[in-house]
């Protein structure tokens, strides 16, 4: 009945115009960045193919010498190997699509590990992905080898020897123009079939790994309630560190100015009877407390959302603060459009910090800020060529970044080897 109702048009009305057609460009365009997409996909998933076979074949052998009594020894560490080969997958498909959790550690005893649910659908993971993924990224690669030969075929067919001029499948050997142009008219098509069929290839290779690897139904929302729980812990630890740096500085920085402000004035007060000329030193000196006390005070008011941030971005936030920073700072920003403004924020704070950091224990020459935002995350990339040997627990900052950036659902990696360089990277979700 509804059905039948919209379908009747009043008569006179205006008839609707159709909506104008997606140009061929745009859709051929769109085409080309899926499968470019999808052959980027189906590489990283060839190369973890090839560690998958490998995994496969040290399974077998483990097997194997487990009839002698011997595999019993090798079996923990083949297990972990297959662990490891399964996270570098969970890894690489959770950038391509939803994010897949990782399980607990493996269990401790042989018996309780070999007979791990988590733990045999990894070894059938192995077994699949080693065969089926590293033949369909095989054959990823070779699609566009295959279209890149026949289409430039013409170039360069009567340059070699006649039992290379052949296509690219080598079905017939080429002796004239004729055949040449057929073979161009071949490597259109498998240029057509790269951008009809190469995204679908890429979604069988990761199929196997979404199906074998994700988590139990149910795991994963425990896992997350689990992780949300710890993260609203370290935002509640971020905000009462916080509350006490900035209780902190107005305490000890602009209260004990305002305190010296009133006593001067009283001072000046009670010199006004006696000796008038004392009584103007002190409202000098009052004046001048009183000043620095405003400037304390805009400093910690700075400190807790720069101006800059919130009346232009995050680029020009942290280009003046490489301007102030001790070590010469070059800043490197893409980020288009506005952040929500507590992850600009608490981007300006994990720069903030880093460069302090940098400027007081790196002995560094320079430092880089680089600053680039894709879909959904915000990375920060901070590096300098300092002496290196940070540490979480050396009471560098390191640790209040790290729980600034978990409240945000964000990660964290610092590599500082003994000697240096140390690259601070940042990783802040967009979507809060």
């Amino acid at each position: 009945m509804g059905t039948h109702d919209r379908s009747t048009k009043t008569a006179g009305a205006p008839a609707r115009p159709a909506p104008a057609p997606t140009s061929l460009s745009t859709s051929v365009s769109a085409r080309a960045r899926f499968a470019l997409d999808a052959l980027e996909h189906l590489v990283s998933g060839f190369g973890t193919g090839i560690l998958a076979l490998v995994v496969l074949l040290w399974l077998a052998v483990t097997a194997a010498a487990c009839l002698v009594g011997v595999g019993l020894v090798l079996l923990p560490s083949a297990l972990h190997a297959v662990r490891a080969v399964a996270d570098r997958e969970r890894a690489r498909l959770s950038r391509w699509g939803p994010e897949i959790i990782g399980p607990a550690p493996l269990p401790s005893g042989l018996r309780a590990a070999v007979t791990d649910r988590t733990v045999r659908r990894e070894v059938c993971w192995v077994a699949t992905h080693g065969v089926l993924g590293m033949f369909l990224g095989a054959v990823g690669l070779t699609l566009p080898l295959n279209a890149a030969r026949d289409i430039s075929f013409p170039l360069w067919w009567h340059l070699v020897p006649e039992s290379a001029a052949t296509a690219a499948a080598g079905w017939w050997t080429v002796r004239d123009w004729p055949g040449a142009f057929f073979v161009l008219l071949i490597g259109v098509l498998w240029l057509a079939v790269i951008l009809l069929w190469m995204p679908a290839l890429a979604r069988l290779q990761a199929r196997p790994g979404r199906r074998l690897l994700r988590p139990d139904d149910g795991t994963d929302l425990v896992l997350r309630v689990a992780e949300l729980t710890a993260t609203r812990a370290a935002a509640l630890d971020a905000h009462a560190v916080e509350l006490r740096r900035i209780e902190r500085s107005l305490h000890d920085g602009t209260q004990n100015r305002l305190v010296a402000v009133t006593v001067l004035i009283g001072a000046a007060r009670r010199a006004l009877t006696r000796h008038p000329a004392d009584a103007e030193a002190a409202l000098d000196r009052a004046q001048d407390a009183a000043e620095q006390a405003l400037a304390e005070l805009r400093a910690v008011v700075r400190s807790i959302l720069p101006p800059v941030l919130a009346d232009r971005s995050l680029p020009d936030a942290l280009t003046a603060l490489a301007a102030d920073c001790p070590v010469p700072c070059a800043i490197d920003a893409d980020v288009p459009g506005r952040c929500a403004a507590s992850v600009e924020a608490t981007a300006y704070f994990v720069v903030a910090e880093a460069l302090t950091n940098i400027a007081k224990h790196s002995g560094a020459s320079r430092a880089t800020v680089t600053v680039r935002r894709r879909d959904d995350r915000l990375r920060l990339t901070i590096h300098d060529d300092g002496r290196g040997g940070a540490q979480e627990t050396g009471g560098s900052g390191l640790t209040g970044i790290r729980r600034r950036t978990e409240a945000h659902d964000g990660t964290m990696e610092l590599a500082s080897p003994a000697g240096g360089p140390t690259t601070l990277e940042v990783t802040l979700s967009c979507g809060l």
